[in-house]
């Protein structure tokens, strides 16, 4: 893959898939803003392997929810490196398992604004700086294909939002700008080592043909690739990185 000259922000990039992504999108030739919330010291990390490397980048900390810091991201990556052609949004979460009896309205509205209004905040930020022939990556979520595990509806909804976003935005966007999501399933994060028991990863991860967790560097590489023009006939597709677990 090759992004020789193209700027990428990635949301994100101060832990596991972002931070992965921002330094496979370098290795690819890109000039990576990567955003952080609190991984300071992975974002930085990162911006020093990726400039070690020849390659160029910055971080910049903010709050992807918010929309004025949102526009202070984009505006900051393209007066940095002139132009923004790839956004890889990899911010999101899951916050807490709350089983239905325990889902507040403010713990829904928590979870819907990380996955899919940052999501519609950063595309809407960046439209205005993007070049023909951009490309738009989000994470979406294995959750938003089959419901998520337990006290995961408020996250699965909103990943299963986000993957009806990415559809809806490539036929408005398109033929300028194409719009993808990856849809993963259990990666060795630390979503995973927050919120999923050991002996439920290592349940699925035995359920599956590959017989293994993920990692952050598969996904970073499935994200390059809908990133370059390689996936250039690629858009409204939300694809599955999950081992073999699910089939969609």
């Amino acid at each position: 893959m090759d992004l020789k000259g193209k700027t990428a922000i990635v949301t994100g990039g101060g832990r596991d898939i972002g931070r992965a992504t921002a330094i496979r999108l370098a290795q690819a030739g890109a000039n990576v803003a990567i955003n952080y919330h609190s991984s300071s010291e992975g974002a930085m990390s990162a911006v020093a392997e990726i400039e070690a490397a020849g390659g160029a980048a910055m971080a910049m900390q903010g709050d992807m929810t918010k929309e004025a810091e949102v526009a202070k991201l984009v505006d900051a990556a393209a007066e940095k490196f002139g132009s923004v052609d790839v956004i890889a949004h990899i911010s999101g979460g899951l916050v807490a398992r709350k089983p239905l009896p325990e889902l507040t309205l403010d713990h829904w509205q928590t979870v819907m604004d990380l996955n899919a209004t940052s999501f519609l905040l950063i595309v809407r930020a960046a439209l205005p700086k993007m070049t023909n022939g951009g490309s738009i990556v989000v994470t979406a979520s294995q959750a938003g294909r089959d419901g998520g595990g337990p006290g995961a509806i408020a996250y699965a909804a909103s990943k299963g939002a986000v993957v009806t976003m990415v559809r809806g935005m490539a036929k408005e966007l398109g033929p300028n700008i194409r719009v993808n999501s990856v849809c993963p399933g259990m990666i060795d994060t630390d979503f995973h080592n927050t919120f999923t028991k050991d002996e439920v990863r290592k349940n699925v991860a035995n359920a599956t043909p590959l017989k293994r967790e993920g990692k952050s560097e598969d996904v970073a590489n499935l994200i390059c690739y809908l990133a370059s023009e390689e996936a250039a006939f690629v858009t409204g597709t939300n694809v599955d990185i999950n081992g073999g677990t699910l089939f969609s």
